[in-house]
Parts: structure tokens; C-alpha cells; sequence
């Protein structure tokens, strides 16, 4: 049975008015954007730009771009929000909202605060007691989780791995017995050497897609094993935006948790809490963390 209820700003006779004026309280709203193609706008976003009093975007040039693609005309406000000014901007942009007013965060592509800015003037709004709301849209993490043919019940997204060989290493190594499916953001030029380290990581077997392109003329969702996916992209090389979606490792019903305590002390000197530790590698690996956490604290005494 569906949940669903009727948003307000859908009504026929509210449609045109902006949050602050149908309710007499501001509202910061993160609206979705298209992730390549501008017929994806839905129309509460094109309604929003139109009506907000201010919109925030991630690049402006990019927003009066799709504005004049989508046909609309932007009538509040436009203000610049992006990595680099967005914790000293956000207050002036909220005094907006908290005198009354709508103000609308966008950024190039999909959802505001998804690896990209809308996180630090969320959470300030939050501090503030201000109202934040969402007009939902595309989604590049979820579309290609969708794309991918691999277990979607159970997922975790994590962003971009970083670029230095050793550290992005280390994070795989502490990903490998995740069982959940995870997503990654990877630009063109580092593919193969991602897709490489992920074979050595997770095993050449685990499946896996490369998604790139995503809604665009180009679109192309190559599936299959890591170890012939880092072939085919030494030959063909993958070019534009890419998605990367990986298979989850299998239940370790069997594991003991003496293997797994090397995994867990090397966190530990990392600078991990060893209760935070021991309980991410005993779910990870379907173990009681009461075991682990004694065989962590026998091998630390030793």
C-alpha cells in the first residue's frame, strides 16, 4: 500500500507560489539536477528556480545552462555555493531562509550533499533550527547501482578512493570483506589502476560494472568479473563520467577471529577505538563480537 501523500507544493492553486509564501516559513530545499540528460528536470525543480527567492548553486554558469535548456527563467537570486566557500557562506545564505524566504541548493549534477556540496549547510540549517526539505531527482549513485545487475538490498556508497597507490590500498584492504554491494566515483584516467587494485583486493572473480556516462547519448554499463573488466579497459580505454558498482563479498560463516585480528590492530594504530573496530569486522564477517573482542585483547597482551 502505497505511503505516499500529497505534497502541498503540487497543488494546482499553490503550484506557482513559492514555500514562503504558501506556509509563512522559509525552507532551504536541495533539488536533484539531471546527470546528463535535461528532459530528466522534473517539474517541482524548474517550478523552484523559477519561484525561490534565492538559488544556491555549485556553479553558476552550469545552472543558466540548464535553466535555458529547460526553458525556465531563474527569478530569484543567484548565488555561487561550492566546496571552497560553502561553510563561510552558508549563513548569509540561511538569513534568507530564516527571515522567511525559499532558498534552493543545486549543484552540477544529482543530489546536493551526494559528494558534492549541500552536507555543511545542511547540517548548519539543522544547528539553526531552520526547516530544510528536498525536491528529489536523478541520482548518478543509484542509477548505476540500478544499471549494474548486482544486489541492491544492501549498499554502500563511497565516493571517490583517493589517488595515492598506498592509501587507496589500505581502503580496499578494509573494504574486501564488505558484504554489502559499494559504489565508487572514479575520473577516466585512473580506471584501469582502480579497477586493478580492486582486483588485487577483492579477488579477480568478484563481479563488478563500470557505468559511464549515465542518461547521456553515450551510455554504456560494461559488467563482469574485476579481473576482465581491468583487460577491457587496458584495450578500450573508458572515457566521460564513470560509476564503478562492486559485487559484496560472500558470508565468512566459517571465519575465526584469529585471522581477523591483524585486520583489526592494524586499525587500532591507525587511531580506531578498538570496540569500533572489532564491531565493523564482526558484522562484516557474520561473527559474535564478543569473540573477536577476546581474541583481539589475548593477542594484544601477548
Amino acid at each position: 500500500m502505497s505511503t505516499e501523500t500529497t505534497d502541498p507544493a503540487d497543488r494546482p492553486d499553490d503550484a506557482a507560489r513559492p514555500l514562503s509564501e504558501r506556509d509563512g516559513a522559509g525552507a532551504l530545499v536541495l533539488a536533484g539536477t539531471p546527470i546528463g540528460n535535461t528532459d530528466d528536470a522534473s517539474a517541482r525543480l524548474l517550478r523552484l528556480l523559477e519561484t525561490a527567492d534565492v538559488v544556491a548553486a555549485e556553479d553558476t554558469r552550469r545552472l543558466h545552462g540548464l535553466a535555458q535548456r529547460a526553458g525556465v527563467h531563474v527569478g530569484g537570486r543567484v548565488v555561487s555555493l561550492h566546496e571552497h566557500n560553502e561553510a563561510e557562506r552558508s549563513d548569509d545564505v540561511l538569513d534568507v531562509v530564516a527571515e522567511g524566504g525559499t532558498v534552493v541548493v543545486v549543484t552540477d549534477a544529482g543530489m546536493p550533499a551526494v559528494s558534492d556540496p549541500g552536507y555543511r549547510i545542511v547540517a548548519r540549517a539543522v544547528d539553526r533550527g531552520l526547516r530544510v526539505t528536498a525536491a528529489p531527482g536523478p541520482s548518478a549513485v543509484l542509477t548505476a547501482l540500478a544499471l549494474s545487475g548486482l544486489p541492491t538490498d544492501r549498499f554502500a556508497f563511497e565516493g571517490f578512493l583517493p589517488r595515492k597507490p598506498g592509501e587507496r590500498s589500505r581502503v580496499l584492504a578494509g573494504l574486501a570483506r564488505e558484504r554489502r554491494t559499494t559504489i565508487y566515483f572514479e575520473a577516466p584516467h585512473r580506471v584501469v589502476d582502480v579497477l586493478a587494485a580492486m582486483a588485487d583486493a577483492f579477488g579477480s572473480d568478484r563481479r563488478a560494472a563500470v557505468c559511464r556516462e549515465l542518461t547521456k547519448t553515450y551510455e554504456e554499463v560494461v559488467r563482469g568479473p574485476l579481473g576482465e573488466l581491468v583487460g577491457r579497459a587496458q584495450d578500450d580505454p573508458f572515457r566521460g563520467e564513470i560509476c564503478i558498482v562492486v559485487e559484496g563479498a560472500p558470508a565468512e560463516r566459517s571465519a575465526d577471529p584469529v585471522d581477523l585480528v591483524p585486520e583489526v590492530l592494524a586499525r587500532v594504530d591507525a587511531g580506531e577505538r578498538l570496540k569500533t573496530v572489532v564491531a565493523d569486522v564482526a558484522e562484516t564477517a557474520g561473527l559474535p563480537k564478543r569473540d573477536l573482542y577476546a581474541a583481539a585483547l589475548a593477542a594484544r597482551k601477548a
